[in-house]
């Protein structure tokens, strides 16, 4: 498994001002219910997408990974920066409707009705962990 967090800000544009909500001290740190095991592999982002100033496309290649699942707590901002290089980069996107979130909730709407269907396969988290059994 993939996990990633966000570390500071991406370099360029400053006028859009600062952050619109405070921070905890802990705020990159991965939540525990995510049960992060030895072999997982932690990408820390400085901008919106996962993709970008990181090494997630060549961990993923010499994995031969071919597609993506999708979840997160920006939907209208990182996992749509994520699903966008995702499929700019071949992956088959796979994007988990009600496992996201986001402080817009139109924003949040938008996403999942225009832009994911354009790049991927929406679905429920119930049906991967179903299809994940059934491995």
């Amino acid at each position: 498994m993939v996990l990633v967090n966000v570390s500071g800000a991406p370099p360029g544009r400053t006028e859009a001002g600062a952050r619109s909500l405070p921070v905890a001290d802990d705020w990159k740190a991965l939540a525990p219910e995510l049960d992060r095991q030895p072999g997982d592999y932690q990408v820390t982002k400085r901008q919106w997408g996962a993709f970008h100033g990181t090494t997630l496309h060549e961990y993923l290649r010499q994995r031969g990974a071919t597609q993506i699942v999708l979840a997160g707590i920006s939907t209208s901002r990182g996992v749509e920066s994520t699903a966008r290089a995702a499929h700019e980069h071949g992956y088959n996107v796979v994007l988990v409707a009600d496992a996201m979130t986001d402080t817009d909730g139109q924003a949040h709407i938008n996403s999942i009705e225009r832009i994911f269907p354009r790049l991927g396969e929406i679905t429920t988290a119930g049906e991967v962990l179903d299809r994940l059994s059934r491995r």
